[in-house]
């Protein structure tokens, strides 16, 4: 049986470090800030990549605490399908941009830094309703 072909996966990490959140300055197209991540590695698991991303996007160590969601929409990327796992997480320390982050940011996450790339606007206010009334976003929106 043929493999199947399926859009890539994509693991991004939503780092708390006290009230405020990391976002990056992407160094690549799509240009704009973004909450850390990137695709999963072939032998690696989603929250591995989460992890390994964090490392490598913005220098931190990261403790995943929750899975926000999972983002499917066809049009989510202008680069093609991409489905990302999204994880909330703790994290500590001075962010440093590495990899492909041009910049970093802490910021407050009802006030994000603009344009932000690709859904990123919808998963953060995914976020906030998280944080402040405890509740998963609907899956059929996604």
């Amino acid at each position: 049986m043929p493999r199947p072909q399926c859009p890539p996966i994509a693991a991004d990490v939503i780092a708390e470090i006290g009230d405020k959140i990391v976002l990056i300055e992407r160094r690549n197209f799509p240009p704009g800030w973004a909450i850390p991540g990137g695709f999963v590695d072939f032998g690696e698991t989603v929250e591995h990549a989460a992890v390994r991303e964090a490392r490598e996007e913005i220098s931190l160590g990261v403790e995943l605490r929750a899975l926000l969601g999972v983002y499917s929409r066809p049009d989510r990327d202008p680069r093609g399908q991409t489905i990302t796992v999204v994880y909330v997480a703790r994290a500590s320390g001075a962010p440093r941009a590495a990899d492909d982050a041009k910049a970093v940011v802490l910021c407050d996450p009802r006030h994000p830094p603009a344009p932000l790339a690709f859904d990123h606007a919808e998963i953060l206010a995914d976020y906030v309703r998280f944080l402040e009334r405890g509740e998963y976003p609907a899956p059929w929106r996604r």
